[in-house]
């Protein structure tokens, strides 16, 4: 028996529904594929808000989605928002009309679960194990910059959408110096750009969004290739010179664009060059998949059961982010294990699940990056970089939990607990405390920063806990300054623990 699922990306340049069937063995076949030009970026990035005929336009095009979701009798829906739903002043007042009129419930996700979801769709149709790749998504209201080499190594969004520039350029499109007046917009981040990329060489660049679709087949049909699937850099400059020359209406006619396209094909032009010509790039792979694809890779892999664990994702993400502060990666390495072995050890004295487990072996991965700052305050300073720098694989809230860890990771902290701890729900005090307990013993097993234990054995006896280090060395540092650094876990769990030292003499 076939299921119907469908995804919704609510666009700065458009609104699309993909409605796809689920087939037994687990592959999704797109049925249904619809696209609606309201250009919600006009109102957003001019007005800074949605007037009421566009909330009109909008939820009309809702009233047409249900429908065919009613036809397919789709099972499943997810619609999300994306930049110009993000910057609009009243965003809820749509989100609220379409989800009265049509039940559908629309969430407007950030730029870095945006660029994952689009990094999961390209990853389906091409093989990027073993490649350092940037995934160029070119988008009416930003453009998101991924490098990736299988996992997210990093997301840059820049606010370069071709919507955006239009309203920024307004009056210069089809004048001979807009390219000029782009180019002079763009290179307020080409710098930012560049390093993000770095100076080792780029394997494969790929291109996403309606644009970059309309380029591969531009190469095809204008430039005789072979696909429709790349544009290379020659070509991109001889099509930014072509439309330069042309009106709108000579796009529309000689070059069979549709009207929506015909004036943002040539900002998308410019920020593709740009881009690639920073990393060197011949050649731009441009797969007809996107934002909605990811969405219905996700919802089909939820479908069938839980979703793929996160945690590579997320300790890729840390990793890179652990790098670019300079952090003992041996040490991080160190406490992220053990506080995972104590973790599993005490399930019974924490009764936390699998996604708390997560939090704790980033957090410890990323407990010391505030010294990149200065040793004084160190974890104030690391929950400054997590607050501002997403990881990932982890949703807003997890993050705050996570850098609140980091924030609290020494005992001394918890002594004192300022807003950001009272900020916190009771639960989500909880979980930090307990988080913090398990990750402060891991930490000070390793005071010397020598990784001199082998294992743990934590175990419960009777109203006692026992922690067992095994090693070959006495540990008589470790031991001693987990001794002092254990008042944490008694005060937060209720219980008495003591330490022993086995090296099997």
């Amino acid at each position: 028996m076939h299921e119907h699922l469908a995804a919704i990306d609510i666009g700065s340049n458009a609104i699309r529904m993909a409605v796809a069937r689920l087939e037994s063995q687990g592959n999704l076949e797109i049925v249904e594929n619809t696209r609606v030009p309201i250009r919600l970026g006009k109102d957003a990035f001019t007005l800074g808000y949605f007037t009421e005929e566009t909330i009109q336009m909008a939820v009309g095009t809702f009233h047409r989605f249900r429908n065919l979701a009613q036809v397919f009798d789709v099972k499943v829906v997810r619609a999300v928002a994306t930049s110009a739903m993000r910057e609009a002043a009243n965003s809820h007042i749509l989100i609220d009309r379409i989800a009265s009129q049509t039940g559908f419930q629309v969430e407007v996700i950030s730029e870095i679960e945006e660029a994952r979801l689009i990094h999961l769709a390209v990853q389906r149709v091409i093989d990027l194990k073993g490649k350092r790749a940037l995934l160029i998504d070119i988008g009416g209201g930003s453009v998101e910059v991924t490098l990736s080499n299988e996992n997210v190594l990093s997301v840059e969004s820049y606010a370069l959408g071709t919507v955006r520039l239009l309203t920024k350029l307004e009056g210069s499109n089809g004048s001979l110096n807009f390219n000029q007046l782009v180019s002079e917009y763009t290179d307020k981040v080409r710098r930012r750009i560049q390093s993000q990329i770095g100076n080792e060489s780029i394997d494969l660049t790929i291109a996403t969004g309606g644009n970059a679709e309309e380029m591969g087949k531009l190469h095809k049909r204008l430039f005789k290739g072979d696909r429709e699937d790349c544009i290379t850099i020659t070509e991109i400059e001889k099509l930014i010179e072509m439309l330069q020359r042309m009106s709108l209406d000579e796009r529309i006619q000689k070059l069979h664009l549709r009207p929506d396209r015909a004036d943002v094909l040539l900002p998308a032009a410019v920020v593709l060059r740009m881009i690639a010509n920073i990393a060197q790039s011949k050649t731009i792979q441009t797969p007809e998949v996107g934002l909605k694809d990811g969405l219905l890779l996700e919802l089909g892999s939820t479908f069938r059961g839980p979703p793929k664990p996160r945690r590579e994702q997320v300790f890729t993400s840390a990793i890179k982010l652990g790098q670019k502060y300079k952090f003992d990666e041996e040490h991080a390495r160190f406490v992220a294990n053990f506080a995972s072995r104590l973790f599993l050890q005490s399930l019974s004295l924490h009764n936390l699940t699998e996604k708390e487990l997560l939090i704790l072996e980033a957090a410890s991965l990323l407990h010391d990056i505030g010294h990149f700052i200065n040793t004084i305050d160190h974890d104030k300073h690391g929950y400054y970089i997590l607050m501002n720098t997403p990881l990932v694989g982890l949703s807003p809230k997890e993050q705050e939990i996570l850098a609140t860890v980091v924030r609290y990771h020494r005992k001394d902290s918890f002594a004192t607990p300022d807003d950001v701890f009272k900020s916190l729900s009771q639960s989500e005090r909880a979980i930090v405390s307990k988080l913090c307990a398990l990750m402060e013993l891991a930490d000070a097993l390793d005071i010397s920063h020598t990784a001199r234990l082998h294992d743990l054995i934590l175990e419960q006896h009777g109203s006692q806990w026992k922690l067992i280090l095994v090693s070959s060395d006495p540990l008589l540092l470790e031991k001693w300054w987990v001794e002092k650094r254990k008042s944490l876990f008694q005060d937060v769990f209720g219980v008495q623990l003591t330490v022993e030292v086995w090296n099997g003499s």
